[in-house]
């Protein structure tokens, strides 16, 4: 799968469907006969995965210990939520209540593409995060890719 790329604007009916902006449609062509998986984020906003994404992230936690409490105890709360959808005839998916409470979204969202998944937040709160960038982005920009291995002409 190659990365996915962009922000879309969206709106949510009073079923909470939602419709598949064609540009990202585009990007998962499997999404139609594999579906998608949608689920809480590490923070107030929600994530969907393509089903082969998805069946990787459960393929490493299947790889925890089992024994032990923290990694119980952290695929729990992972998966606690995970929704198959489906895309209808129309490219409109339907996102379950209980996530769109979890993340606080009631009509207007956007959807932000992070490499191999969509984060799905309410409009207001994605307005929030992103005027709280870093005051200074080059320094988080050094300390989180600095050591990466990377040279200046990759």
């Amino acid at each position: 799968m190659s990365y996915l790329t962009g922000e879309f604007n969206c709106k949510l009916d009073a079923k909470g469907r939602m419709m598949i902006p064609s540009d990202l449609k585009k990007q998962l062509p499997e999404a139609e006969k594999e579906g998608l998986v949608i689920n809480r984020g590490l923070e107030n906003y929600l994530v969907i995965y393509t089903k082969r994404e998805w069946d990787k992230k459960l393929d490493e936690l299947s790889k925890l210990n089992e024994y032990d409490r923290k990694a119980i105890q952290f695929v729990r709360y992972f998966t606690a939520g995970a929704t198959n959808l489906q895309p209808d005839g129309t490219g409109r998916v339907n996102l379950p209540k209980n996530l769109l409470d979890y993340a606080g979204i009631t009509n207007e969202v956007v959807l932000t593409c992070m490499l191999n998944k969509v984060e799905v937040w309410d409009k207001k709160a994605h307005e929030k995060m992103i005027s709280e960038e870093p005051e200074n982005f080059a320094a988080l920009a050094e300390e989180v890719m600095a050591n990466k291995g990377r040279g200046r002409d990759e």
